[in-house]
């Protein structure tokens, strides 16, 4: 078990690596779950908002039409 972890004497440096990368990779999941329920919080208040002041859709623009 300790040949496995001292992994040839590059355990030092190695270990480390793999403890940095699941640290990031940990942040970036936390990072993102918590974005994730933000925007689905705006996303039911605009939704909400909508429903409140009624669909209000822009008008398409008025196509003119050309005699050929």
């Amino acid at each position: 078990m300790s040949a496995f972890l001292s992994m040839g004497g590059y355990g030092a440096y190695v270990w480390p690596a793999y403890f940095a990368a699941a640290l990031v990779l940990g942040l970036l999941t936390v990072w993102s779950l918590r974005k994730l329920k933000a925007e689905a919080r705006q996303l039911e208040r605009l939704e909400s908002q909508l429903a409140r002041h009624g669909e209000r859709r822009p008008r398409p623009p008025a196509t003119s039409q050309s005699a050929n």
